[in-house]
């Protein structure tokens, strides 16, 4: 094996690359498992493993089957050639490492077992704990690359050329040389290469790769499309928004690949103990070689050092520190293949904590689709109205700024806004026409002392009232609509007994139409981003384990403060995307559930290999203590019980949600 093993199971961007393993080994708690290029797990690079196994089964047939055992010099000279083909690099490990100190990992157990077998005439024995052993490493090591390749090769989509109108003439060129602003061509049945904004009239696109579902999703003129897309239909052009560096797509595959650096608080645990239990079972498998010695009449030597050689082979923590970080990785991957992208190991822990869900309404709970229901102005025609609302509101992203520059449409004109300033949880001030204008929520004409027809406070309906040069102009309605897995997914929560919560920025009364619409259990409105910040901060002075579910750039503080922070990623801000700890990449909110799902399930696994793997080791090593159990069970014992909880922890990418 190439000086064995890995950085840590945690570099899947670097997986085709070899690892200095001086330093891997310095930062693995003394296990460390292989990322070898994938070339070099093949039989082939085996060879001298493949060699001494050979050997070693032929050693057996001839002695247990045709009852001829090797002489001792033949013997020992046979199984020494054998040790060192498939123990050599095992040695070289063993040995610079106890030069620098480190005399506790599963080198120098390993090497010191099979010597130990050595020197009381166990050759076989000798040979068959180190070859089982490199066998063990070597299928966990398989294991381990071939998970990564399946997460790489479902997640690294990205396009290696696409076609770019250049002076209308179409040209082949890497994504990473396509400017902003530029318009590209996708045929049917090719990748979108850049996010951008679709120039032809329309087109249908397969969406799986960024959010787990896989119908058609019909895309019109002027709508985003995303780098990862793939076109279904008709040849589609795409006038380029984001460069290849910046393209949703590169961002998720950054989190994907930035998420198993985080490890989980059962990976740190499993880590301290391997420090700990490494040298005490050293000392222990010493002990039971010396101590019987004081206290056992007819103590001989060779059997108690037997007893301790069997005792170090089964204390190796293989199965441990290599099943538990496979598990979380193939938790992570299991949700990236449901649109649901963890940014560590240690969310897929906390997601399993959650015992209330918070969420904003505006993108999370409804589509954030808004259409104008109805204008109604004072003092000005409603076209003007509409007209002067919606040159202000083109300053804006927020889902009700577009659904009046959309509903302006062409009467819009030439009519730009100056001086526009945002005010946070109210709306919008700017110049139009000369005109100072205002328009926002109800707070925002409070806040300016600006009076208004009480009568409409009652308007259920989202509002956008308007002030120009200080006096009420009228007020425009805006409907949005409940996402269609919305009230299943508050019910499914109330099945895991989750409790709900709706914060928004908007008017109470709207709230609790949608909170009653979908059967959430409490809902609070006419809240400001610092109000929902202290509305979550209330509830975890409560106990409660928070995850906050939002798209917002106004709910990034919430997102930061909750246990786990969840942003509806397809309509999210950036902000919101750059701080939460999970993103939904549809923006369905069903997907909130497949995660806490995700993270039980990746819990419950790996607490199985933990009972698992001490179980079997704790019966072991008894055995192996009193006498009963030989070297041939330990380690049988030891690289079975690895081999299970390596395929057990593959299991989870598997699962269909």
């Amino acid at each position: 094996m190439e000086e064995i093993k890995n950085k840590q199971l945690n570099d899947l961007a670097t997986m085709p690359n070899p690892i200095n393993q001086e330093s891997a080994h310095s930062q693995n708690d003394g296990h460390d498992h292989g990322q070898q290029d994938t070339e070099t797990n093949g039989v082939l690079a085996h060879w001298d493993l493949i060699l001494a196994l050979l050997m070693l089964a032929t050693e057996l047939i001839l002695e247990f089957g045709f009852n001829y055992k090797l002489s001792n010099p033949i013997g020992f000279t046979v199984n020494s050639i054998a040790y060192l083909l498939a123990g050599r690099s095992v040695l070289n490990l063993a040995f610079r490492k106890a030069r620098r100190g480190d005399i506790f990992n599963e080198f120098v157990l390993m090497s010191v077992a099979t010597l130990g077998a050595f020197y009381i005439g166990e050759y076989s024995e000798g040979v068959a704990v180190m070859v089982f052993y490199q066998i063990g490493e070597w299928f966990q090591d398989s294991a381990v690359s071939r998970a990564k390749r399946n997460i790489k090769a479902l997640l690294d989509i990205r396009p290696d050329e696409v076609t770019v109108l250049r002076n209308g003439v179409d040209q082949i060129v890497t994504p990473s040389q396509v400017s902003l602003g530029e318009t590209i061509q996708v045929k049917p049945g090719e990748r979108v290469a850049l996010d951008g904004i679709l120039v032809s009239q329309n087109a249908s696109f397969n969406t799986a790769a960024l959010t787990g579902e896989s119908k058609p999703d019909t895309k019109y003129k002027d709508e985003p499309i995303l780098a990862g897309m793939i076109n279904l239909n008709t040849v589609a052009q795409i006038k380029v928004s984001s460069l290849f560096k910046d393209s949703k797509l590169s961002k998720i595959l950054e989190m994907v690949q930035d998420a198993t650096a985080r490890k989980s608080q059962t990976q740190l645990f499993i880590s301290r103990f391997a420090k700990v239990y490494t040298p005490i079972v050293f000392f222990l498998a010493l002990a039971l070689v010396a101590l019987p010695y004081f206290f056992v009449e007819g103590y001989v030597f060779r059997d108690w050092l037997y007893r301790g050689l069997v005792f170090l082979v089964i204390s190796c923590p293989c199965a441990l520190v290599v099943s538990i970080p496979l598990g979380y990785f193939g938790g992570i991957g299991l949700a990236s293949r449901n649109g649901i992208l963890f940014k560590g190991g240690n969310f897929l822990d906390v997601m399993t904590k959650v015992n209330a869900v918070v969420m904003d309404k505006t993108g999370t709970l409804t589509k954030g689709v808004f259409k104008v229901q109805q204008v109604v102005a004072q003092s000005i025609s409603e076209q003007e109205l509409v007209r002067i609302t919606a040159a202000l509101e083109k300053n804006s992203t927020h889902p009700v700024g577009k659904a009046v520059v959309e509903y302006a449409g062409e009467d819009l004109g030439t009519l730009t806004a100056s001086e526009v300033e945002e005010i946070a949880g109210h709306g919008l001030k700017g110049k139009v026409d000369g005109k100072q204008v205002l328009a926002g929520n109800l707070k925002l004409l409070k806040k300016f002392d600006i009076s208004y027809p009480p009568e409409i406070e009652q308007i259920v309906y989202t509002i956008v009232v308007i002030a120009i040069d200080n006096r009420y102009a009228g007020y425009i309605t805006i409907a949005d609509e409940i996402k269609e897995d919305a009230a299943a997914t508050i019910k499914a929560m109330h099945d895991l007994n989750i409790k709900t919560i709706m914060l928004s920025g908007d008017k109470q009364s709207v709230v609790d139409a949608v909170a009653k619409q979908i059967g959430i259990d409490a809902a609070y409105g006419d809240l400001l981003p610092e109000g929902k910040v202290e509305k979550v901060q209330s509830l975890k002075d409560q106990g409660l384990q928070i995850a906050f579910a939002g798209d917002g750039v106004n709910d990034a503080p919430v997102v930061a403060l909750a246990d786990v922070g969840i942003a509806m990623g397809g309509l999210g801000s950036d902000a919101t995307i750059e701080t939460a700890d999970v993103v939904i990449q549809n923006d369905q909110p069903s997907k909130i559930v497949s995660a806490i799902k995700v993270g039980k399930i990746t819990r419950n696994i790996v607490w199985q290999n933990i009972i698992l793997a001490m179980a079997v080791k704790i019966i072991v090593l008894a055995l192996g203590a009193g006498g009963v159990a030989n070297l041939w069970e330990a380690v049988i014992a030891d690289v079975g019980v690895a081999l299970l909880a390596i395929l057990n922890a593959v299991r989870i990418q598997k699962i269909s949600l």
